[in-house]
């Protein structure tokens, strides 16, 4: 996925609220961001840290930047997590997630379960179906360990659920972690952080849906997932 327009440099003053974040740009200028996470984004939020920002022309958008990126670690994070969706239906459609090949058709955002979406439905006439939900990763708190989630995720561990139910039903069920960075080459969950979220990823499991967890190259021109990572704690399936 690359980005549509170059991203502006600068520096983080704050992330607030959120979904807010001030930033001095590399020109002196200080603007406020958009900051598209909801999550806690330990580890990723330290006043000073080199960021990135895309500029919006859409008159419509009441902030025109979006906090993209920030070097944390010295390597580049992405933050973005409305990214991962596409990033993994583009793996999809290029190849580069070898263990969902073969499918006639994929779209995103399809509804089923409880009011949900699906984020990738994988359908094909011999195949059958198969239901693709992916989260963002960008938790690192041990050398080249990878941890999701990173705040109290009742959604997350709901999808899960879902996920196990569309498996009884007799159909193909995949959970991608999609990690917007580089620098672990192993993924476990922060049970620490979300022990409901553990027990429903081993229900999950038990119950035949598949995990996988793909790591990303980030850089300021785009965000490519390119290699699958060990899942330490995946039960046997």
């Amino acid at each position: 996925m690359k980005f549509e327009t170059p991203l502006l440099p600068g520096r983080l003053q704050r992330r607030y609220m959120r979904f807010l974040s001030d930033i001095t740009l590399d020109t002196g200028d200080v603007i406020k961001a958009h900051c598209p996470n909801p999550g806690s984004m330990m580890g990723l939020k330290e006043p000073g840290s080199r960021v990135w920002v895309s500029e919006s022309d859409n008159p419509k958008r009441k902030l025109k930047y979006t906090f993209e990126l920030i070097e944390a670690d010295d390597t580049l994070v992405g933050i973005n997590t409305g990214h991962p969706n596409a990033l993994v239906h583009e793996a999809v459609t290029d190849g580069t997630i070898s263990e969902l090949q073969g499918y006639a058709t994929a779209r995103r955002e399809v509804k089923y379960g409880k009011n949900s979406r699906i984020d990738l439905l994988l359908e094909d006439p011999d195949k059958g179906r198969c239901y693709v939900e992916v989260k963002n990763v960008h938790l690192r708190r041990e050398p080249d360990l990878m941890e999701f989630p990173d705040s109290v995720t009742s959604r997350g561990a709901k999808h899960l659920g879902e996920l196990a139910d569309m498996v009884a039903e007799g159909h193909r069920a995949v959970m991608v972690f999609l990690v917007q960075r580089d620098d672990g080459s192993r993924f476990r969950l922060a049970r620490d952080i979300d022990p409901a979220y553990g027990e429903a990823f081993d229900r999950a499991a038990a119950a035949g849906v598949e995990m996988l967890a793909y790591s990303c190259r980030v850089s300021a021109d785009e965000i490519r997932a390119y290699r699958r990572i060990p899942i330490d704690d995946l039960p046997s399936q």
